[in-house]
């Protein structure tokens, strides 16, 4: 079951509730960005936008937005979406998951096992945690390749001072050989 399947039966009312802010999703969008046309997702999000308007304390509301605007390729409004979603309900392993999932695909790897292991420490259900567990292997593995941002932790003043020593001692020479 995957977890467009899963966000999808959240989002479905529970029997004898009708409530009809979700009543009239539409159908959540496919894993594959390429086999859904950009005016149909661009209508799917515009129809999320008004259903997480209409219901704002909806957690799963803001997921599927989240994941519908990484298929749109907004990083920036997914992760708004997803932070947001994890903020309302913290709780939630779909939520936590997914912003898991979008520090993992923007290769942010250390951010990403972290908030993976959260994301597994919220699953109740095996399929979660084998999804949790499958994500963190393969970030750990990347991590081993160096498949990561590379992180600034050095001072750039000595280079920068060796550069302008150089050029310092070339406009000398310059103005020497005149």
């Amino acid at each position: 079951m995957s977890a467009l399947t899963l966000a999808s039966q959240k989002l479905q009312p529970a029997a004898g509730v009708g409530t009809p802010a979700t009543s009239g999703l539409p159908a959540i969008p496919w894993r594959d960005p390429h086999t859904v046309s950009p005016e149909k997702l661009a209508a799917i999000i515009a129809s999320l936008e008004e259903a997480c308007l209409q219901n704002p304390g909806s957690a799963n509301l803001r997921v599927c937005l989240g994941m519908a605007h990484a298929m749109n390729y907004d990083a920036y409004r997914s992760m708004d979406a997803l932070e947001e979603a994890r903020t309302l309900a913290p709780a939630n392993f779909l939520a936590q998951f997914k912003f898991a999932e979008l520090q993992y695909r923007l290769r942010a790897l250390h951010r990403a096992e972290t908030e993976t292991l959260h994301a597994l420490e919220l699953a109740e259900t095996s399929w979660e945690f084998a999804q949790a567990r499958k994500q963190l292997s393969e970030i750990r593995r990347l991590a081993r390749e160096g498949s990561m941002k590379p992180g600034w932790t050095k001072s750039l003043v000595i280079p920068m001072l060796c550069l302008g020593g150089i050029l310092g001692i070339i406009s000398v020479l310059f103005t020497v050989i005149r």
